[in-house]
């Protein structure tokens, strides 16, 4: 199968200090792909280079959009990545705390609301393309508002909610952006196990009914054992082992590093 991001020979350097070492792995096309590990070992960098925060020293990070060739990431910027359909959450919540649910919604589809108003021309006159655009956004942001069981919610500011509404909000305001692959920083940083198991279910139903793809960073093994379809796993900036959860689990280089313990100790 052809991956929807294919991650090559990936590497990250900030002066002498090598956070990514010529990383490879795929994400597949409608599967969710962990990328896990220690503190420190690099997921977050990784993540900020495929999103456009950070332009990698060397490496490829090519996406399948349709075209003939798939573009390299690497070599863009952050808005062309974001247009491309890479969306993204952060490991600290990043709302609008006094907008309300929905107006948070809608922010994020600011694109093509923008787009459809002639930059703002069509919505000053109320012209009937932009009315329809308009209700074409609010009829998404209800639709993810129910999946998420937000619903009630709509009209209350965003920083009223529990935290574990605003994670799921987060997360169903990059889907409002019809991205191609969504990836999540640890969605499940903070939530309760019922909270975490809401979630998982959640993130499996939006793949199987709507074929995104999703790389995952996340601690939680509970969660990333349960909804992943793939998992890749870096120590120290390298990659140590790939493979199914069965195979993730039971493999010792994992293990080591995770307990800290030589690997011939563990075995």
């Amino acid at each position: 199968m052809t991956p929807l991001l294919a991650v090559r020979d990936l590497t990250m350097r900030f002066g002498g200090l090598v956070a990514i070492d010529s990383v490879s792995f795929d994400v597949r096309p409608a599967a969710i792909t962990a990328l896990i590990g220690p503190n420190g070992a690099g997921k977050t960098t990784l993540f900020n280079c495929a999103t456009g925060f950070y332009r990698p020293s060397s490496g490829r990070l090519l996406l399948q959009t349709g075209a003939d060739k798939p573009i390299d990431l690497a070599r863009l910027a952050g808005y062309r990545i974001a247009q491309l359909g890479v969306a993204r959450t952060f490991q600290n919540i990043r709302l609008f705390p006094k907008m309300t649910v929905l107006e948070n919604l809608l922010v994020a589809q600011h694109t093509a609301l923008m787009r459809a108003s002639f930059f703002s021309i069509a919505g000053l006159l109320g012209l009937p393309s932009y009315r329809r655009a308009e209700a074409a956004a609010i009829d998404k942001a209800r639709y993810w508002l129910d999946r998420a069981g937000l619903t009630s919610r709509a009209n209350d500011a965003a920083d009223s909610l529990p935290y574990g509404e605003q994670r799921r909000l987060e997360i169903i305001r990059a889907l409002c952006t019809d991205p191609r692959l969504l990836c999540l920083d640890e969605p499940a940083a903070g939530l309760n196990p019922r909270e975490s198991a809401e979630l998982a279910a959640l993130l499996r139903s939006i793949v199987a009914e709507h074929g995104l793809a999703i790389l995952l960073i996340e601690h939680d093994m509970s969660v990333v054992m349960g909804i992943s379809d793939h998992i890749a796993v870096l120590d120290y900036g390298r990659k140590i082992a790939e493979g199914t959860p069965a195979e993730i689990r039971d493999n010792h280089a994992v293990v080591a590093a995770y307990l800290g313990e030589p690997e011939a100790e563990v075995a």
